[in-house]
């Protein structure tokens, strides 16, 4: 009987056991339930949240020639060696290495003679690169060399560059001329048609600081007191008609014609520049040469308008 008794007893502890068991193993279940409820009605919070971007990698010994390069582009000049590690903040002789291993890749190059680093071809090819991806580059270089064909007379392209205006395209026609021109020639602000076309629209910050590295002074000024006035009128002319020339200057035997082209707001995005020996082209202002360049420019400037229009209806499409 008592070992009846206890065995019953042991029957009934296993059966509690196993219905506790059973009840947390249940509540257990809806609390996972009611946890997934949970987390499921506040999903759209947490994937709201924006994830903090881990930093990535990058190879040290890269940024540091990105930063000697940094330093020459900031510079816009050629360096000595000391002046260049100073600018990147870092010792000569480190800058030295860096520096052969850039001057191998193209991106630096050592003048002979001065013994100063400059940029290389790979960034000058670099910086071309970018600038066929502009819009008013590309849409300027084949109505440029349309109109070079057309008209008999090579046609340049400049942009505004530190140094001034440089010419990026130079389409040749016509006869040889006896002056030297290709892409990378700078051209004087107040002694060309193109410079004085840049000087008509640019701001004055940025001619102050071309004229600063054209002339190596920035104290020196652009015109003499005396002549201010006489330069600013030729200025108003030239926003007045869209059109500068020049005769037998800055070289003698040669005449140019340069006209802006310009985006819809006015500002000036690059120029074209007709050239060819004084007595054989036209410059005059109403003449057949200036009104097929006045056309050419006022094309490209069409058609980067309604590019922008569309870009700007896309964009506003987009958002809504």
């Amino acid at each position: 009987m008592k070992r009846f008794l206890r065995t019953n007893a042991n029957v009934s502890k296993a059966t509690k056991s196993a219905a506790s068991a059973n009840g947390t193993a249940i509540t257990g279940r809806a609390r996972s339930k009611g946890s997934r409820l949970s987390s499921g009605s506040t999903d759209s919070t947490d994937n709201a949240a924006p994830e903090t971007a881990k930093p990535q990698r990058g190879i040290q010994s890269v940024e540091v020639s990105g930063r000697v390069l940094l330093a020459l582009a900031g510079a816009r000049v050629p360096l000595a060696l000391s002046d260049l590690a100073s600018a990147a903040q870092i010792a000569p002789g480190q800058a030295h290495a860096y520096l052969v291993s850039l001057s191998r890749l193209g991106l630096i190059k050592r003048d002979e003679l001065s013994g100063r680093y400059e940029p290389g071809p790979l960034a000058l090819r670099l910086g071309l690169l970018r600038l066929e991806n502009q819009p008013a580059f590309r849409s300027a270089v084949p109505r440029v060399a349309a109109l070079a064909e057309a008209i008999g007379f090579s046609v340049a392209i400049c942009i505004a560059a530190p140094q001034g205006p440089t010419i990026v395209r130079y389409e040749h026609a016509g006869f040889p001329l006896h002056v030297n021109l290709h892409i990378g020639t700078v051209m004087s602000l107040p002694a060309t048609s193109t410079g004085r076309v840049f000087c008509a629209y640019l701001p004055r910050e940025t001619l102050d600081a071309m004229w600063a590295n054209q002339s190596g002074a920035a104290e020196r000024a652009m015109t003499t007191p005396a002549g201010r006035a006489t330069f600013e009128t030729t200025l108003e002319r030239i926003r007045a008609r869209g059109l500068e020339s020049s005769v037998d200057a800055p070289s003698p035997g040669i005449s140019s014609l340069s006209a802006p082209v310009l985006d819809g707001e006015g500002r000036l995005l690059l120029a074209l520049t007709v050239i060819g020996s004084t007595g054989a082209i036209d410059v005059a202002a109403d003449g057949p040469l200036a009104h097929a360049l006045l056309a050419t420019a006022s094309e490209i400037g069409a058609e980067l308008a309604v590019s922008s229009s569309a870009s700007s209806a896309s964009t506003l499409a987009s958002s809504l």
